[in-house]
């Protein structure tokens, strides 16, 4: 696992200067794992928003959308499980008192171990920690992090607690004269946007005539309460995710779930990435309600990371709510069984999820695209950060860049402004060298500049510049609208 910390510093330093990711509450000295998207940042992640939404919805016939609110009734979260099993196993130094995940400190210590050469040792490590996990065998973990000698970050030494569970769920009290002890007012930040899906089932399938196999797709927020928050937005206790549960008939989930494997690793790839940036991660361990899972990982700087989980949920969610609620949540199928040559009738349909995280994607997105480039040459010294978005992500698609403030220049941009404005988003600008015009919009991953100069005047034309190639060429103003919707749509 080849890792990059200068790259990944680099662009966190990036997102900050050009106004993609502050630190939340900043004036105050922040909170930690929490961030603010700023101007440019804000419209990234939108994008990033509209192209999964309209890939699941527009291009999907049987796949809908819903927006579920963030309060559900508390006995939603004893039937999806996470009561009982929404827990991480944690484990303190006694001499600094801080916290880890005993997943990320034995990671931690294999990626040491990688960076010392020792890869073969660093993988055993790992498929260890896998299987005690899937065990939930605390002791040998606790054995393999002694055994390895892992030590506190802090502290320095290797003087551990025993291992014990932490449920991550955020929970408050509903009301307004409640008090904290009061457990019927209980009620939760939602830790997945899953269970608004299921919870309405029914009101989409029976409004929207759904028919089995449908999907309901949501993009929301979601809460964490991470003991070890960390790599900036990849782990926060505030997040977004973009989930879609696909219903399906009992026994054809194997099917749909290498179908829906193959088809995420497309829309991920849809985007330009490289096909060796991309490798699945089936899970050893299995949450309480699937029956088979992996993960998308991503080539981070950090390393291969998951961005996006594949689940096979079968119907336990949809069982379970309907034990808990006594409201039945089945589908009646009215198609012919082969077999018995009857409709397949009531059932409890089965589950496929594809669930990915937005803030996850955004990494993925800026780390993709962030690029140091050395433009020197023997008779001057030159380079540029530019971020190589993909055009139909980009926060901003066009500059239009008066050479200067006079001679009715910027009037003719003003004009070019307010025809392309209504059609995609534009930034307009006069301060400074048309340069370090250039180089700014590079830093915010703009593909293209339009310059309006003398010529401009004489000929109706302008400067086009790609910002990959950072070539050069005329164009008729009445091209530009067209040569930028072409590449951005």
């Amino acid at each position: 696992m080849a890792t990059d910390s200068n790259k990944f510093q680099a662009i966190i330093s990036h997102c900050k200067e050009y106004g993609f990711i502050f630190p939340s509450s900043e004036i105050y000295d922040g909170l930690q794992a929490v961030y603010d998207y700023g101007q440019w940042g804000s419209e990234l992640k939108k994008n990033i928003k509209d192209y999964w939404w309209n890939s699941m919805t527009r291009m999907n016939e049987n796949i809908v959308g819903i927006d579920a609110a963030i309060f559900m009734h508390p006995t939603t979260w004893k039937a999806s499980g996470h009561v009982d099993n929404f827990n991480d196993p944690m484990i303190d130094n006694k001499d600094s008192k801080k916290r880890y995940r005993v997943d990320h400190l034995i990671e931690g210590h294999a990626e040491l171990m990688e960076k010392d050469g020792r890869l073969d040792e660093a993988k055993a490590l790992l498929e260890d920690m896998d299987k005690l996990l899937a065990k939930d065998d605390f002791e040998g973990l606790r054995k393999l992090i002694l055994d390895h000698g892992i030590k506190c970050s802090i502290s320095g030494t290797a003087n551990w607690t025993d291992i014990r569970q932490f449920n991550l769920m955020f929970s408050t009290e509903f009301g307004s004269t409640v008090s904290a002890d009061d457990e019927d007012n209980k009620v939760y930040l939602r830790p997945e946007t899953a269970q608004g899906i299921f919870v309405n089932f029914l009101n989409v399938q029976k409004t929207g005539r759904m028919k089995i196999p449908f999907g309901i797709a949501q993009i929301g927020k979601a809460f964490r309460n991470e003991i070890v928050a960390r790599q900036f937005i990849f782990r926060m206790r505030e997040f977004e995710q973009m989930e879609m549960q696909f219903f399906i008939r009992p026994g054809t989930q194997k099917e749909w779930y290498e179908y829906w494997k193959a088809e995420r690793l497309k829309w991920h790839l849809s985007l330009g990435t490289a096909k060796e940036k991309y490798r699945f991660h089936d899970h050893i361990k299995l949450a309480h309600y699937a029956d088979a899972a992996c993960d998308i990982e991503f080539e981070f700087p950090i390393g291969f990371k998951e961005v996006e989980g594949i689940h096979s949920r079968t119907d336990f969610d949809l069982k379970n709510h309907q034990e808990y609620s006594k409201k039945k949540m089945q589908y009646f199928d009215n198609d012919i069984d082969e077999k018995t040559g009857k409709p397949y009738g009531n059932y409890i349909p089965y589950v496929i999820e594809t669930s990915i995280g937005l803030d996850r994607m955004f990494l993925l997105v800026m780390s993709n695209a962030y690029t140091e480039e050395d433009l020197s040459t023997p008779e001057k010294q030159d380079s540029r950060v530019v971020l190589r978005f993909p055009p139909k992500l980009a926060p901003m698609k066009l500059a239009v860049l008066p050479l200067v403030k006079k001679d009715g220049l910027p009037e003719i941009a003003r004009k070019i402004m307010d025809d392309c404005k209504s059609h995609f988003r534009c930034f307009y600008e006069e301060k400074d060298t048309i340069g370090k015009r250039y180089r700014r919009m590079d830093a915010i991953g703009t593909p293209f500049c339009v310059t309006v100069d003398q010529q401009t005047k004489e000929d109706n034309t302008v400067t086009i510049r790609h910002r990959d190639s950072m070539q050069q060429e005329r164009v008729p103003l009445t091209e530009i609208k067209r040569i930028v919707l072409e590449s951005t749509n």
